[in-house]
């Protein structure tokens, strides 16, 4: 399991929101460095906070970012976008498949050697819309269910390197994503207090808000996690061609 106290943390999408409350949320937790990835620049009071330009669709950046930080314990991939849409448009598609998708992905890459040296965690953002859709933000729901994937295999695949992959499967949060919704939301700051409990308790998949919670149970014990770990168990077992 993995201590927030004295590690070092990077959250993407800091500067507002969800990523705002778990860059706070990790000073309080006695984070020794928190990098702060924004794609504009942004200050911190703390002195503890490192602000760094890093939107994650640019690849040059997100190499220099890499660059600059030697140590790494925890990565959360927080930063991405939801559009409305009706799945008519590809270009929306594709572009939150760029930010929520395939952002994570290259961050992740650059930043493997690092966590990987300090056997550290992973933690990605996602939604419950990874479970099941919903039809105004349909691409929004495509992209985090890749992402839910993606995250499931980088589990199984990072496990003998010692790195621990996290889903966090949000509901509603009281985000400007979500200001136009009329519906209960959490507050980013319980929100961001329950992802660090979770990491800290080494739970593979994070529920941090009442909605997402009322699921929990039934996909801990449910036939799709077990899948998981039973393709997982497979995955150790069986040599890869060529690899």
């Amino acid at each position: 399991m993995t201590s927030i106290a004295d590690s070092t943390v990077l959250v993407t999408g800091a500067n507002r929101g969800i990523g705002s409350a778990l860059v706070e949320e990790a000073l309080a937790r006695g984070a020794q460095r928190v990098y702060a990835g924004t794609r504009q620049p942004w200050q911190h009071p703390d002195e503890r906070v490192t602000p760094l330009i890093m939107d994650v669709t640019s690849a040059a950046q997100v190499r220099a970012a890499a660059g600059a930080i030697g140590t790494l314990d925890v990565l959360i991939n927080n930063a991405g976008i939801a559009l409305y849409d009706d799945l008519t448009d590809r270009s929306v598609l594709e572009r939150q498949l760029g930010v929520n998708l395939f952002g994570p992905y290259e961050v992740i890459q650059a930043f493997l050697p690092q966590l990987t040296r300090s056997r550290g965690a992973i933690v990605n953002n996602l939604s419950i819309n990874a479970f099941a859709p919903l039809p105004l933000i349909p691409a929004y729901s495509v992209s985090k269910a890749a992402a839910f994937s993606l995250t499931q295999a980088l589990r199984a695949l990072l496990a003998g390197r010692g790195v621990r992959v996290h889903a966090v499967l949000t509901g509603p949060t009281d985000t400007d994503m979500n200001r136009g919704l009329d519906i209960p939301k959490a507050s980013t700051e319980s929100v961001a207090r329950a992802i660090f409990d979770g990491v800290e308790r080494g739970e593979e998949d994070i529920f941090p808000d009442p909605m997402s919670q009322s699921m929990a149970e039934s996909w801990h014990g449910g036939a799709a996690k077990a899948l998981e770990r039973q393709f997982a168990a497979i995955a150790e077992t069986v040599a890869v061609p060529g690899a």
